[in-house]
């Protein structure tokens, strides 16, 4: 089995900045795109960015686009979500993702591993 685990969450004011982390542990496997979706309060989880195993193809949803930056350090096997210039609207639990194939995907459904989620809460 693969475990993914977030870190970074917290509270900061609107215009802050959080670093978000995911580390992967158990069964290992290579070539695999990862992603970052997030759950607002009463609302369905979105597409938040997405990127391949090489790091040189990533996604972001347009809502992020420029303010997010998503990265990843295969040696570590550990992802990470830079969010610059936080609105309150970016207020929601944050999960990472891990699919089986090396293709980037905003689809909930490429993606078969997850974690339990970090809370970043934006405050205005």
């Amino acid at each position: 089995q693969v475990q993914l685990v977030e870190s970074g969450g917290g509270l900061v004011q609107a215009g802050g900045s959080l670093r978000l982390s995911c580390t992967r542990s158990g069964r290992t496997f290579d070539n695999y795109a990862m992603g970052w979706f997030r759950r607002a309060p009463g609302k369905e989880r979105e597409f938040v960015a997405t990127i391949n195993w090489g790091g040189t193809i990533t996604d972001y949803s347009d809502s992020v686009r420029g303010r997010f930056t998503i990265s990843r350090d295969n040696v570590k096997k550990t992802m990470y979500l830079q969010m610059n210039s936080l609105k309150p609207e970016d207020t929601a639990a944050y999960y990472c993702a891990a699919g089986s194939g090396s293709y980037v995907s905003s689809r909930e459904d490429e993606y078969d591993y997850w974690g339990q989620g970090t809370q970043v809460t934006v405050s205005s």
